[in-house]
C-alpha cells in the first residue's frame, strides 16, 4: 500500500524506501510530507505556505501535486500564500486578508480572468 501511495508522487520515492527522510531533497520531503496529511482523511487539509522553501521548479511541481492529490481525494483545502499567481491558478476561491479582516472574496469568473498584477493593484486600493 506505501510503495502504491508513493507512486501517486511521480518522484520514484518508492525506490527510495531504505533513505533516511533527512537525505531527501526540499522538495521530495515537502511532497511526502503532503502524502503523510493526506493518508489520515482529514476533513479540512490546511496548507501554510507549503512551497515557500522550495526551489521554482519543486514548488511548481509541489503546487501540481498538490492539486493533483486534493482531487483524487476530494478534500477541502485551505491554501495560506503570497504567492498570487498560486493563489489565482488554484482552488475555486481566493480570499485576500488585511489586518485580520476579509478585504476581498473572489471566485468563479472574476477569479479566472484576474492577473495578479491586477489582484496587487485590488490589494493596494481596499488597504491604503
Amino acid at each position: 500500500h506505501i510503495v502504491e501511495l508513493l507512486s501517486l508522487l511521480d518522484l520514484h520515492l518508492e525506490d527510495k524506501l531504505d533513505v533516511k527522510v533527512s537525505l531527501l531533497s526540499g522538495g521530495q520531503r515537502q511532497a511526502l510530507s503532503l502524502l503523510m496529511a493526506i493518508c489520515s482523511k482529514p476533513k479540512l487539509l490546511l496548507l501554510d505556505e507549503h512551497t515557500a522553501a522550495l526551489d521554482p521548479k519543486a514548488s511548481e511541481h509541489i503546487m501540481a501535486l498538490t492539486k493533483k492529490l486534493v482531487n483524487e481525494f476530494q478534500i477541502t483545502t485551505i491554501m495560506i500564500t503570497h504567492q498570487l499567481k498560486d493563489a489565482l491558478a488554484y482552488g475555486d476561491r481566493c480570499v485576500m486578508f488585511h489586518l485580520g479582516e476579509v478585504v476581498l472574496d473572489i471566485k468563479g469568473k472574476q477569479k479566472s480572468e484576474m492577473k495578479p498584477i491586477e489582484l496587487v493593484g485590488l490589494f493596494h486600493e481596499l488597504t491604503f
